[in-house]
């Protein structure tokens, strides 16, 4: 142990002294290759995976909550829902809720000025969902994203709120349905309560010879535009107006979206759910399982990129440290030469130099930390990225930029070994002599 932390100790002082010896320019700009191998390394992964977080984020933030509990698949509704909601008032782990009741529509939007039966209806399919106004209010803040017109009032009645994904001149996805044309507030549309296996959610397709149960005239009020299809996709009234249209008597929801109070995780809230047998009643779900599976996917898969980008950039970042480690070791081979003949161990020479790649190695993996932290998470977190399907942000867990600064330093500590283990080999003499 002595003759360890001497070799250390030794290889330290050596090291350093290198260091200092060495043109700062060149310092710098190994520097520089470290930083931005680093944030190579961490940034492009986190953009990556950030694009489904961000989406991930808006689903909870929108939609879902911590927890939301739907109707059993062979259920019409959420049965007890009373009960649900009498021990969501009672309880301390939640802080809002807002309980959705919803069905199957048909809405039409030009059927005032169809003249003929060879007029094709602008009609389609979609969820209707009747809303308590003041605790989707609380829950979400959906009011906060409205594009035209205004939201609902609980007070008045009559009125729609469409989904900007409906309205053909917002819609990203007008090549997959024929969306509402000539939708503004004020329009007057039709709506028209429908079987459940009248549409398809996914391709928003209805069959306009399948009977409806009633039908209802209403006044756009408003267009509401997110990035989460459960709400940019839908239509939305008053649940008086719900009520009066679907004449449901029952007050069970098809949907209850749950807020957390501050330090309680959404695993522990469904915990507590599953607890009171809340899942006889209905299928409860975090936000994180509330997502389509798909986004998962996408996540793993954009990882996976990222990871190998990063892996491309380390790659290259090791052959440059390699290249002056081992040039430096070149130009200095008489001096190594005299470390051997005066007695210095081979080893704390070869210590001095991975002394070398490490010192590059956490100063720069150092500025691209607080580069990422201090500069680039703030700016992204203020500033997402704007994609179709998702605010984008920047992901740099502390875990995962452990992780990869633990590998970075692995690599540039080889990087800076083997070349001075190949110089070191040669013999002291010659080295001395410059053969």
């Amino acid at each position: 142990m002595p003759r360890i932390f001497q070799t250390i100790r030794v290889g330290w002082f050596l090291g350093f002294r290198q260091i200092i010896r060495a043109n700062i320019w060149t310092t710098l700009l190994i520097i520089v290759v470290m930083t931005l191998t680093f944030l190579n390394l961490v940034v492009i992964s986190g953009i990556l995976v950030g694009l489904i977080e961000g989406g991930n984020r808006a689903n909870r933030d929108q939609y879902s909550g911590d927890v939301i509990i739907r109707q059993l698949p062979d259920e019409s509704d959420i049965t007890r829902t009373t009960a649900i909601i009498d021990h969501l008032d009672a309880s301390s782990l939640v802080t809002e809720y807002s309980p959705r009741y919803i069905t199957s529509a048909t809405i039409e939007a030009n059927y005032q000025t169809r003249r003929d039966f060879n007029t094709d209806p602008n009609t389609l399919g979609s969820s209707l969902v009747g809303l308590d106004i003041a605790k989707e209010e609380a829950t979400t803040g959906i009011s906060r994203f409205m594009i035209e017109g205004e939201f609902l009032d609980p007070s008045e009645s009559g009125y729609i709120i469409i989904g900007a994904t409906l309205s053909e001149r917002h819609s990203n996805f007008s090549d997959l349905f024929d969306p509402l044309r000539e939708i503004y507030p004020g329009t007057r549309v039709k709506v028209s309560i429908a079987p459940e296996a009248n549409f398809n959610q996914d391709t928003l397709e209805v069959d306009p010879l399948t009977p409806t149960r009633a039908t209802q005239e209403f006044i756009v009020k408003g267009l509401l535009e997110t990035k989460v299809n459960e709400v940019s996709g839908r239509l939305f009234i008053t649940e008086s107006d719900f009520r009066r249209l679907t004449g449901r008597t029952n007050l069970n929801a098809n949907e209850i979206a749950i807020v957390a109070a501050d330090g309680v995780s959404e695993n522990n809230l469904k915990s507590v759910f599953l607890a009171n047998d809340f899942d006889r009643y209905g299928e409860i779900k975090t936000s994180t399982e509330a997502i389509p599976q798909f986004l998962e996917q996408i996540e793993t898969a954009f990882a996976l990129l990222g990871n190998v980008i990063g892996g491309i950039g380390i790659i290259v970042a090791s052959i440059t440290i390699f290249i002056v480690i081992y040039i430096n070791a070149i130009t200095r081979r008489k001096y190594i030469g005299i470390l051997k003949a005066i007695g210095i161990h081979k080893g704390v020479i070869q210590w001095a130099y991975v002394m070398q790649a490490f010192f590059y190695a956490i100063i720069g993996s150092g500025l691209g930390v607080l580069i990422v932290y201090a500069l680039l998470v703030p700016a992204f977190d203020r500033n997402p990225l704007n994609f179709p399907f998702s605010d984008g942000i920047l992901v740099a867990t502390p875990r995962g930029t452990l992780i990869r600064l633990g590998i970075l330093l692995v690599v540039t500590a080889f990087a800076g070994l083997i070349p001075a283990t190949l110089v070191i080999r040669k013999n002291t003499l010659d080295s001395i002599l410059g053969r």
